[in-house]
């Protein structure tokens, strides 16, 4: 099949639905994909950018769990699609055409949206998930597909077995990369042939011809199960012998950022001085929504009067952020967030719009938008005393609440 005719011929269906219980509370009043990243994006501005720079331009997001600030970012954010040219990306609550029920699984969420498919009739449907951090060209998955006339084709990352072990979902290969097992985060991930100490782990990333992924999900909603691609659907296609392909990841980064520790750990890889994932790769841009606001600002440069010098170091400031006569370190400081004179801010997360007062401590923390926090307050200093006010990672992140008053003692 002609490469354009491959993108042209493909619908995606981005599932966003996600509750995300592990990254409370930053998910107390918005779905995971729609929490904050890097300052200036959401979540799922990561894997939308990725089928924007793939050439993919159908998309179907699918939304459940608390999605009023996700359809107000996408229609934002991502209304640059022409309708004219076939282009579009729309929001897919529950249908209920095929029942009664809201989504119960990924699997299900398809099921849902059989309509779609029959009424679009796409030559595959990609589908993919709004809540994990990774560049990828899709079409080089698409092409795959098609050359090797698979059912189904799973983007996968060869990573060491005791990386995978109890982490991730494994998927085990022949010689010729055909999959013959899918397991849900095994104690003893099946090894690459040939490479003992290595295996090949899902990223959640699927290519489906559209006939077979329509008669599979009708079949799976009809059993008793979770309903769920990794657990239930492509082991069910791997035993019933369709023709499923493992497709071999060749990026650098990937992570599943679906707890306070991963979302911490991978806004440090962005401050880090040669960051594995690069937000200024000119020639795979992320789009986010744009800001208007000043450009970020750094005051006091110590002077006679004694005001403390600011010192920024290893961070990055977003548009409307100031900070005035403060340290900063390893953090990101997000839009129109001002740090007052004398604070220390080590190892954190500060979310747009919120206050830092003088002389506050913070370290190893993540505080949420829209937060006043006052003057001499500390926080990431006493775990005891953090663990009674805040949500503590078990790491030993600090995070905090979108726009919650501060603890009075």
């Amino acid at each position: 099949m002609e490469f354009g005719r491959i993108l042209k011929g493909t619908l995606v269906m981005l599932l966003a639905g996600g509750q995300g219980e592990r990254l409370y509370p930053l998910t107390k009043e918005r779905a995971k994909p729609a929490v904050p990243f890097g300052g200036s994006y959401r979540i799922i501005d990561f894997t939308l950018s990725n089928c924007l720079n793939s050439g993919l331009r159908r998309i179907y997001v699918l939304t459940q769990y608390k999605s009023d600030s996700l359809i107000q970012h996408i229609r934002h954010a991502w209304n640059i699609f022409n309708p004219e040219l076939n282009e579009y990306i729309e929001i897919r609550p529950p249908q209920q055409r095929m029942s009664t029920d809201w989504y119960l699984g990924t699997a299900h969420a398809i099921y849902q949206n059989i309509y779609t498919l029959e009424h679009e009739r796409p030559d595959c449907v990609l589908v993919l998930s709004g809540d994990h951090l990774y560049r990828m060209d899709y079409a080089q998955l698409l092409q795959t597909h098609i050359a090797e006339e698979a059912d189904l084709t799973i983007a996968c990352m060869p990573r060491p077995v005791t990386e995978a072990a109890d982490q991730l979902g494994v998927v085990a290969v022949d010689q010729g990369m055909r999959v013959t097992g899918l397991e849900e985060k095994p104690a003893v991930p099946a090894p690459l042939p040939g490479s003992p100490g290595m295996c090949l782990c899902s990223m959640g990333v699927y290519a489906f011809s559209t006939e077979v992924l329509v008669r599979r999900v009708i079949e799976d909603a009809k059993l008793s199960t979770v309903h769920d691609f990794g657990r239930n659907l492509v082991p069910a296609m791997i035993a019933g012998g369709d023709r499923v392909l493992a497709h071999s990841y060749t990026g650098r980064y990937w992570r599943d950022i679906g707890t306070i520790d991963a979302y911490w750990d991978a806004h440090m890889d962005l401050v880090s001085v040669q960051p594995a994932f690069n937000l200024y790769d000119r020639e795979w841009p992320v789009r986010g929504a744009s800001q208007s606001a000043p450009p970020a600002k750094i005051v006091f440069g110590g002077g006679p009067d004694g005001t403390p010098k600011a010192e920024v170091f290893n961070s990055l400031l977003c548009n409307g952020a100031i900070v005035s006569g403060a340290f900063v370190s390893d953090s990101i400081i997000g839009a129109s967030v001002r740090v007052e004179v004398g604070s220390r801010i080590e190892k954190s997360i500060i979310l747009a719009g919120t206050t830092v007062g003088r002389n506050a401590l913070i370290e190893k923390a993540i505080i949420d938008k829209d937060n006043r926090i006052p003057d001499n307050a500390r926080i990431g200093v006493d775990a005891e005393w953090d663990r009674r006010h805040f949500s503590v990672s078990p790491n030993g992140i600090v995070a905090m609440a979108k726009g919650v008053p501060f603890p009075s003692s």
